[in-house]
């Protein structure tokens, strides 16, 4: 699942800098409740403090997140977005069930919380709660004005395929390609449902968007990429590709479910 913190850093870092050099700035004339200028709205405190507790998280200084997000806390103790950093805060450091419950907090002091809500499926998923997690991520993709749609989709997709819900699985992947064509994942994975039921054609041409978005940002191949690679162009006989994709999960992944299934895949040809 995607990570929680690349949803979370939108404009985080230039705001923190901001907010840092005005702390730095006001020093000499604010009060000792947290650095700010006594004259700002607490609103714009509130939403500080969380920015800077995102930026401090960002940096795994989980004592400066937590002081930041008892500073907000104690401006509004219902504020929805103070909840979610906190749970993220109680993931990273292993508390799990202090997590599940901080998400759950953020959501029912805003049900329109959309970042919330997917990290908390997020968090769902890892624990092995497919079930829970699609229908959290259901009503997240339901929010047309969510920044993270395609994303949301693409976890939606592998919920699906936990819960062998291979209808579902395709749908989300399309839509969430549909939203964001650089989702690589979703790429590869819509491609091996394709090629499950034989639509070689649209395997290839799903591949081939996988291949585009990772060779432009030099992502390297998972076990499982080159598998369907393997597969796929295999059927087309572009044995240049077959053979570039064999060698590097024989050489790199030999360990892997994906390097057992070609070993007996070449085993059954013979």
């Amino acid at each position: 699942m995607p990570a929680e913190t690349s949803l979370l850093s939108i404009r985080v870092r230039t705001l923190a800098s901001l907010v840092l050099a005005s702390v730095m700035l006001c020093s000499c004339v604010t009060t000792t409740t947290g650095g700010f200028n006594v004259e700002a709205s607490d609103e714009e405190a509130l939403d500080n403090y969380i920015q800077l507790a995102v930026a401090y998280y960002d940096t795994d200084d989980m004592p400066n997140a937590r002081r930041n997000l008892a500073n907000a806390l104690e401006i509004d103790d219902r504020n929805s977005e103070a909840y979610n950093v906190l749970a993220l805060i109680f993931q990273r450091e292993g508390d799990q069930e202090l997590a599940l419950e901080n998400f759950r907090r953020s959501i029912r002091l805003d049900r329109t919380n959309s970042r919330a809500r997917n990290n908390y499926a997020a968090l769902l998923f890892a624990m092995g709660d497919y079930e829970t997690a699609f229908d959290e991520l259901k009503t997240v993709t339901e929010d047309t004005m969510y920044e993270g749609r395609g994303v949301a989709f693409e976890n939606l997709g592998r919920s699906a395929l936990r819960l062998e819900r291979v209808s579902d699985a395709e749908t989300a992947f399309q839509r969430a390609l549909q939203l964001n064509s650089n989702l690589y994942i979703s790429a590869v994975e819509l491609a091996l449902l394709l090629a499950q039921r034989e639509d070689w054609q649209g395997a290839r041409f799903a591949f081939q968007r996988y291949l585009t978005t990772t060779d432009f940002y030099g992502i390297p191949h998972t076990p499982r990429a080159l598998l369907a690679g393997i597969t796929i162009e295999g059927y087309f006989q572009n044995l240049d590709l077959v053979n570039d994709f064999t060698r590097i999960l024989t050489t790199l992944y030999r360990d892997t479910p994906e390097y057992a299934a070609l070993q007996q895949r070449l085993s059954d040809a013979n």
